[in-house]
């Protein structure tokens, strides 16, 4: 990587092999860490920190012994992409409340640190609003496109 990213290098690196996931080029195993490594110029902490993002969204698992491979059930999507799926699939309108962070991490088998990055997202693009002591509601509807 010549330059980092403002979004962190291993964001970078987790969405080129998402990426990969999404057009077949990377189908079961992915490379060793150290083919990464000199793939991406960078250190291993960051290609696993990249890999530790997938696994928290379901898209990667590992497997010991093994190394890396694509996750083989569920939804493959950006785990942003599956919550903000969630407004259309337990229909809610705004000002509806939205699921807490617990019932996210059990819906999605995620961690919480995934779910928070997938909520501030949301947030971020204007999907959802934080009422102090209420939680999380739905502020806007996404389009076909996910986004407001």
């Amino acid at each position: 990587m010549p330059e980092a990213s403002p979004r962190g290098t291993y964001m970078v690196i987790s969405e080129a092999l998402r990426k990969g996931i999404e057009e077949g080029e990377i189908v079961d195993d992915l490379p060793s860490e150290a083919d990464l490594v000199r793939t991406h110029g960078v250190a291993r902490n960051t290609i696993r920190r990249a890999l530790k993002t997938l696994e928290a969204e379901g898209v990667l698992e590992s497997a010991p012994g093994v190394g890396w491979r694509v996750s083989r059930g569920g939804d493959r999507r950006p785990l942003v992409d599956r919550m903000i799926a969630v407004i259309d699939e337990d229909s809610l309108v705004i000002g509806d409340t939205y699921p807490s962070e617990a019932k996210l991490c059990e819906r999605f088998g995620v961690s919480r640190t995934a779910v928070r990055r997938g909520l501030a997202q949301m947030e971020g693009t204007g999907l959802l609003a934080t009422v102090h002591g209420k939680g999380r509601t739905v502020r806007a509807l996404p389009t076909s496109s996910g986004r407001p």
